[in-house]
């Protein structure tokens, strides 16, 4: 049996879709029991302030410099040929390797040393100028960093981006996300209604952590969780039997398909002479 579903992400993010699909599954495989875990509705209590307080800046909503020119560089990169998606699934034993690469005192987490990873190896594959400043975006849940935490149930957008920023020659940074931080950005889109700046952005979601593979309508759990297409977003998708390991779904131009997935399982950044070419010349 294959379930399809389509949810409007003005309703939810993605923690409020697994707590939907749990509760549905939930009351198909024992009708007539309510489920453990009751939505919260309230949506105001992500209202901005009065007045607005933007104490911090939000790369994330603005453009990094002048750079049109190497901007639409890269648009014209990804839209110079049809895109295809690569798939590729990373074993914890892949994960630590990528883990000891980091920087021992930063003490990166799976996700950190997995997201820059295919950063580094998306902007490689493209090979865009090396001046050219680029951004990572990455969904934060926030429900337990505010002050007061949101209540258990809230099932709304409880998320910000996080954003990662450098050139394209040298990937580095981003910021803590804290109450203020969170509040300062609420205050922020409700003051500028800017939409997240994705001239060069990679963009990733991950499904990972949101309890997908557990979800039981009375016939066992899912032998596969992902999505129908991907052309948008970079997806670290569940490995069903195998918490600690992560399936990256990504689509990248035709051309540079093949040389992304050397990169991304080239784990030590080695080139050797028959790699496929640099770039989509």
């Amino acid at each position: 049996m294959i379930l399809c579903t389509a949810i409007n992400h003005c309703v939810c993010d993605g923690i409020g879709s697994s707590q939907f699909l749990h509760a549905w599954a939930h009351c198909a495989a024992k009708p007539g029991s309510s489920p453990p875990l009751s939505p919260f509705h309230s949506r105001c209590i992500l209202r901005p302030r009065s007045p607005p307080a933007i104490a911090f800046s939000h790369p994330e909503f603005t453009p990094a410099g002048p750079q049109i020119s190497a901007s639409e560089h890269l648009a014209q990169l990804l839209q110079s040929q049809p895109l295809v998606p690569v798939c590729l699934t990373f074993d914890p034993s892949e994960i630590l390797q990528l883990k000891k690469q980091c920087v021992p005192s930063l003490k990166c987490t799976s996700f950190e040393a997995l997201a820059s990873h295919v950063w580094r190896t998306w902007i490689r594959s493209l090979a865009p100028p090396p001046e050219l400043r680029v951004k990572l975006f990455f969904s934060v849940n926030v429900r337990k960093r505010l002050k007061p935490q949101l209540p258990i149930g809230f099932y709304g957008n409880g998320f910000v981006l996080g954003c990662a920023e450098g050139t394209a020659g040298e990937l580095t940074g981003k910021a803590r996300l804290d109450d203020d931080y969170i509040r300062s950005m609420v205050d922020f889109l409700e003051y500028s209604r800017v939409k997240p700046d994705l001239s060069a952005t990679l963009v990733i979601s991950q499904w990972s952590k949101l309890g997908l593979e557990d979800v039981d309508f009375g016939e066992g759990g899912p032998l596969h969780v992902g999505p129908l297409a991907s052309e948008i977003y970079c997806l670290f998708l569940p490995v069903i039997g195998d918490l600690h390991a992560f399936t990256v779904l990504l689509s990248v131009p035709e051309r540079v398909a093949s040389k992304f997935e050397y990169h991304m399982k080239n784990l030590w950044g080695e080139q050797p002479e028959d790699c496929p070419g640099e770039g989509l010349a």
